[in-house]
C-alpha cells in the first residue's frame, strides 16, 4: 500500500472506503452490513417491509374503524396526521434495512429510476400486501367494524374520475419528495423522515374529503379485500401508479437518470450499495 496519503477527490469516491475496510469498521460489523446484498438475507428486507406497511395500515385503515364503531372521536386531523407520524416513525426505524418502501408506487418509482432492482419488486409488493391484509383482519377482530370503514372511496359529491386525477397529483408530490430526499442520502435519516410523513399528513389535511389521500394502491385495496367491496377501487390503483411515474420524470427533469449512490441506499436499505450511476452520487 502506497503510503501517500489520499486526497479529498479519492476519498469522496464510492469505491475508496471499501479498499480501506469500510472507514475502519470492525471486520465483523462489515461483513454483517456487507451480507445484506447477499440473497439469503432477503429476507430481512420483505419482514421489514411487511411489518411497515402493516403498522401503517393499522393507523390509515384503523381510525375510520374506529370512528364508526365508538361514534366518530377521532378528528379527521388526527386520522390523517397519524399515518404520517408513523411514516416518519417507520422510516427511522427500519428504513436502513429495506428502504421503508411500504407502498408498490414507491417500490416501482425507484426501479424505474434505476436504485432499486425490478427482481426484489415482486417480492416487496407481496409482502406489503400480506402486512397489509393482516392489519386490516386484526382491526375488524379486534374493533368489531367493518373493513369497509377503514377503506378509501371517492367523496359521493364528486366522480371516480376528479378523485383519480387528485390521486395522481398527490402521489407525484409523495414520491418526488421519497425521490428527492433519497438523492441526498437523507431517506434513511431524519430529514427525509420529517419531509415524507410530513407530505402524507399535509396532503391528507387539504385534499383527504375528496379521495382520502390515500397515494398508495395497497392501503386502499387491503380493505377492499377484506371486505369484498371494490368499489372505485382502479383509482387508488392507477391513480398512484401514474403518479409515481410522473415524479420519475419530474426526478429526471430535475437530476437527470438515477438517484445515484445515495438514492441506491436508501432505496435498498444496504449502507455500502454500488449504484449504477455513481458519478452523480
Amino acid at each position: 500500500m502506497s503510503a501517500q496519503s489520499p486526497n479529498n477527490d479519492d476519498m469522496e469516491s464510492p469505491n475508496f472506503w471499501p479498499h480501506l475496510g469500510l472507514s475502519g469498521l470492525p471486520k465483523g460489523v462489515v461483513a454483517r452490513i456487507t451480507d445484506f446484498d447477499n440473497p439469503k438475507q432477503e429476507w430481512r428486507r420483505l419482514f421489514s417491509e411487511f411489518m411497515g406497511t402493516f403498522l401503517l395500515v393499522l393507523v390509515a385503515a384503523g381510525s375510520g374503524m374506529m370512528n364508526a364503531e365508538f361514534g366518530n372521536p377521532i378528528s379527521r386531523t388526527a386520522a390523517v396526521v397519524a399515518p404520517g407520524l408513523m411514516v416518519m416513525a417507520m422510516i427511522l426505524f427500519m428504513g436502513r434495512v429495506s428502504g421503508a418502501h411500504f407502498n408498490p408506487a414507491v417500490s416501482i418509482a425507484f426501479s424505474l429510476r434505476g436504485d432499486f432492482p425490478w427482481r426484489r419488486v415482486p417480492g416487496y409488493i407481496i409482502f406489503q400486501l400480506a402486512g397489509a391484509v393482516l392489519a386490516v383482519v386484526f382491526l375488524q377482530a379486534v374493533i368489531g367494524s367493518s373493513a369497509s370503514n377503514g377503506a378509501t372511496y371517492p367523496a359521493q359529491s364528486t366522480t371516480d374520475v376528479a378523485a383519480f386525477l387528485m390521486e395522481v397529483v398527490l402521489t407525484f408530490g409523495l414520491v418526488s419528495v421519497i425521490l428527492g430526499t433519497a438523492s441526498g442520502a437523507q431517506n434513511i435519516g431524519i430529514i427525509g423522515a420529517l419531509g415524507v410523513g410530513g407530505y402524507v399528513a399535509l396532503a391528507g389535511l387539504w385534499a383527504s374529503p375528496l379521495s382520502g389521500a390515500s397515494m398508495n394502491p395497497i392501503r386502499s385495496f387491503a380493505p377492499d379485500l377484506v371486505s369484498n367491496d371494490f368499489t372505485s377501487y382502479w383509482v387508488y390503483l392507477a391513480g398512484p401508479i401514474l403518479g409515481a411515474a410522473l415524479a420519475v420524470v419530474g426526478a429526471y427533469m430535475l437530476r437527470g437518470r438515477g438517484g445515484g449512490l445515495a438514492g441506491s441506499q436508501a432505496a435498498q436499505g444496504a449502507l455500502f450499495t454500488q449504484p449504477k450511476n455513481p458519478e452523480k452520487a
